[in-house]
């Protein structure tokens, strides 16, 4: 199994209302993507966070294998979600992968 775990930050344009609309779309389409991905076992984000944070969002997902974890990157779904609902808002990505 692989994991895939991304932490964004949002563009600081955004007043706080619209950060909060943007986590929530973002949240929606990622989430909304369980069960369309072949080999996507799990998906979850996270959009509440401490103050003690430097992240806005964080994506946790789990994939049977690193071939499907690459499937997923180029699906059209995933992709139609992080160009609609993802890049155009955030200024910072970092992302871990790891085999379990």
């Amino acid at each position: 199994m692989v994991k895939h775990i991304i932490l964004w930050q949002l563009k600081e344009d955004f007043s706080e209302e619209e950060k909060k609309d943007i986590r929530k779309g973002i949240k929606e389409g990622l989430e909304g993507l369980q069960g369309k991905i072949p080999g996507l076992l799990e998906i979850k984000v996270t959009t509440d966070f401490l103050d003690s944070s430097n992240a806005d969002v964080m994506l946790d997902s789990s994939f049977e294998s690193v071939e499907a974890l690459k499937g997923y990157a180029v699906h059209p779904e995933h992709v139609a979600v992080a160009d609609g609902k993802v890049r155009p808002f955030t200024a910072n990505r970092v992302c871990m992968d790891y085999e379990v």
